[in-house]
């Protein structure tokens, strides 16, 4: 028992390693442009203010929104899906498979469930005794079901999910604009510095280092936001493109597709002056989500119109609850 805490404990430590060192290369970046580059280097007090200024900003929004996807925590069921005290006292002491697949059915007629396991049965994590809500996982690091759950990322040392989906791919493209905008404004005294016209020194190898760093990462950052943003467009998580969810009729992968224009709505909310500041502005509460075809995707545990459209009250009703109330 010891010695599995010990192991969790190093783990947890050790989990840090890629975000401390994402945070020394910024920082080693900020040192290289505002002062090798800027303040050492480049002569005309105009572009250096100029270059000061637009880097700063750059460097404010991509902190900002590093912070938010490392620390905001995610989102989790809500009481209503985990098991009541007499529903579990049932489900514990019931050793029959199809009796316990029953138990589950029934409780699931009462909560907005669409999706299936691959064996047809509803989704149940034994590790946090809840029904999973549609598009929830277990994280098998974070060692919680995580709501929309996308990847658990080890450079952000957090689940992506639905509580801070928005905050990740504001990190993704504000890093870009970060290391593009490095690149372009160090290009020209990369190539003073390679070629001879400026005189060597410290700031040479900090100006010519800082080229090549912005470019590697610029490249990756740009086919991992690509491939994000065409997640977003079809709205899908990562799981659910190399795993299609399972509905009554079948596996879908297009099953909660509505069009691209509600699909960005989902992610970053209906105020577009919102969508670029890392701000908790996605629609619903991570519990339901609108189906592409309501007739082939319905639930038939959800017998009747009136069932269906409390579903969608409990998807609309919580546009207005704070991410506090989400999570258990």
């Amino acid at each position: 028992m010891a010695l599995s805490r010990g192991l969790r404990c190093c783990q947890r430590v050790f989990s840090w390693i890629p975000v401390l060192i994402i945070t020394s290369v910024v920082l080693w970046s900020y040192y290289a442009y505002v002062f090798e580059l800027c303040l050492f280097t480049i002569p005309n007090t105009f572009e250096k203010v100029a270059y000061l200024l637009v880097f700063h900003v750059c460097f404010v929004m991509f902190s900002w929104t590093y912070w938010k996807s490392i620390f905001t925590p995610p989102a989790t069921p809500c009481k209503k899906f985990q098991l009541s005290y007499s529903d579990k006292q049932r489900y514990e002491m019931e050793e029959r498979p199809d009796a316990q697949k029953q138990i589950l059915v029934e409780i699931a007629k009462k909560l907005p469930i669409f999706t299936r396991a691959q064996s047809g049965a509803i989704r149940f994590c034994d590790r946090c005794q809840v029904l999973k809500p549609d598009r929830c996982h277990h994280c098998s690091v974070c060692e919680t079901c995580v709501l929309k759950m996308d990847h658990h990322c080890p450079w952000v040392n957090n689940c992506v999910g639905f509580s801070n989906y928005k905050f990740f791919l504001l990190f993704l493209s504000y890093s870009m604009l970060y290391c593009i905008f490095i690149a372009a404004t160090v290009f020209q005294y990369f190539l003073k510095f390679w070629v001879g016209d400026l005189p060597n020194g410290s700031a040479k190898f900090h100006v010519l280092f800082l080229m090549f760093v912005a470019l590697m990462f610029f490249v990756s950052l740009m086919f991992l936001f690509g491939y994000h943003c065409w997640l977003v467009a079809k709205n899908r998580s990562t799981l659910e493109a190399f795993s299609a969810p399972v509905f009554v009729s079948g596996p879908d992968r297009n099953g909660f597709n509505v069009g691209v224009r509600k699909n960005l709505q989902q992610v970053f909310g209906e105020n577009r002056r919102l969508w670029f500041i890392p701000v908790f502005t996605s629609q619903g509460n991570g519990h339901f989500f609108p189906l592409k075809n309501r007739s082939e995707s319905r639930n038939p545990l959800l017998a009747n119109e009136e069932m269906w459209e409390e579903s969608e009250d409990f998807y609309l009703a919580g546009q207005n609850i704070t991410l506090a109330s989400v999570t258990v």
